[in-house]
């Protein structure tokens, strides 16, 4: 690693005032993401502020009915928050589907969520990424793009964001709440904080320098049927070739899709209202809509049929058929 400086900071206040105070500083709190980078020299931050003493991991019911979960809450732990299983199943799923034991325990709410973007090229300093050296060019264009993106991409990154967990909190319509360093407080969709790859896909969020996450709100439980489906190349430690958060209701015999997100497609959870409107369609229909203006290779072709699959496997059971 290059050498760097280090801060444990107590309250919120001094976390963000520290971090907006040194340029190229970052927040630290499980490193699951950014100790591995930095031991490749890929994140050089020159200052760290530890924000596991900043009391953000509690999780809370709302005055909505739902649950706030503060940024530091563990994987495990929201995982096997009773309040999780039985009203928001597909998040448990879903953060159960990622990493390792060993990592859920460590990693938190917020840096799951703001984990990076990236590929297998993105590890490679011998090789161009934009996202590593941004105008340097993107080295998956034209080389090996089995489990890149096929939607919301650009001509400078096809990268797909590998979080679980995201593409639960992004079918549940979460909102993450963050503090800035002025003082200023704002909420957002979680949709919001993602950037588009674009022309600077190094810059993967919309948060201000400086400003931190400092929970995560989920509204009232749906109720209905939960599922979460992923496919990958091998039973665990692996991130999704495709994956799928699915909440439906039964409607006279017919599942009604109230809420679906998917992973292994974009460069952040995606999610398309439209499919989601398609009341009793059959899963055909459904991946056609959520797969408009898909722009595939010839290497991740695959892609487009196996979320057709994926559908009508979370189907089958929600619809009372063997899974």
């Amino acid at each position: 690693m290059k050498p760097f400086t280090y801060q444990r900071a107590g309250f919120v206040e001094e976390a963000v005032a520290a971090v907006a105070a040194v340029p190229g500083a970052r927040f630290i709190a499980g490193g699951t993401n950014l100790l591995d980078l930095m031991k490749l020299h890929i994140e050089t931050p020159m200052h760290l502020v530890d924000v596991n003493r900043i009391g953000l991991d509690q999780i809370t019911p709302t005055p909505a009915g739902g649950l706030r979960i503060g940024a530091l809450v563990r994987n495990t732990e929201l995982a096997s928050d009773a309040r999780v299983r039985r009203g928001y199943a597909v998040l448990s799923r879903a953060i159960v589907a990622g990493a390792s034991g060993q990592l859920r325990n460590k990693a938190t709410t917020a840096g799951t969520l703001l984990q990076r973007t990236r590929c297998p090229y993105f590890y490679d300093p011998a090789l161009p990424c934009n996202k590593r050296s941004p105008g340097s060019g993107c080295s998956a264009i034209g080389g090996q793009t089995r489990n890149h993106a096929i939607l919301g991409a650009s001509a400078h990154c096809i990268a797909t964001h590998p979080s679980d967990m995201a593409v639960a909190m992004r079918a549940l319509y979460a909102q993450v709440e963050t503090a800035n360093p002025d003082g200023q407080r704002r909420t957002s969709p979680i949709a919001a904080r993602y950037a588009p790859p674009g022309d600077t896909p190094h810059r993967e969020t919309t948060l201000l320098p400086g400003e931190l996450i400092t929970a995560v709100t989920l509204p009232a439980p749906l109720g209905g049927v939960h599922i979460y489906r992923k496919v990958r190349d091998r039973a665990s430690y692996a991130f999704a070739n495709v994956s799928m958060a699915f909440v439906a209701q039964r409607e006279g015999g017919r599942m009604r899709p109230l809420r679906m997100a998917f992973g292994g497609l974009a460069h952040a959870p995606w999610r398309v209202e439209a499919a989601e409107r398609l009341a009793g369609a059959s899963a055909g229909d459904i991946a056609e809509a959520v797969l408009r203006g898909a722009r595939p290779t010839a290497q991740n072709a695959y892609k487009l049929p196996l979320v057709q699959r994926v559908l009508q496997a979370g189907l089958a059971p929600a619809q009372g058929d063997p899974a």
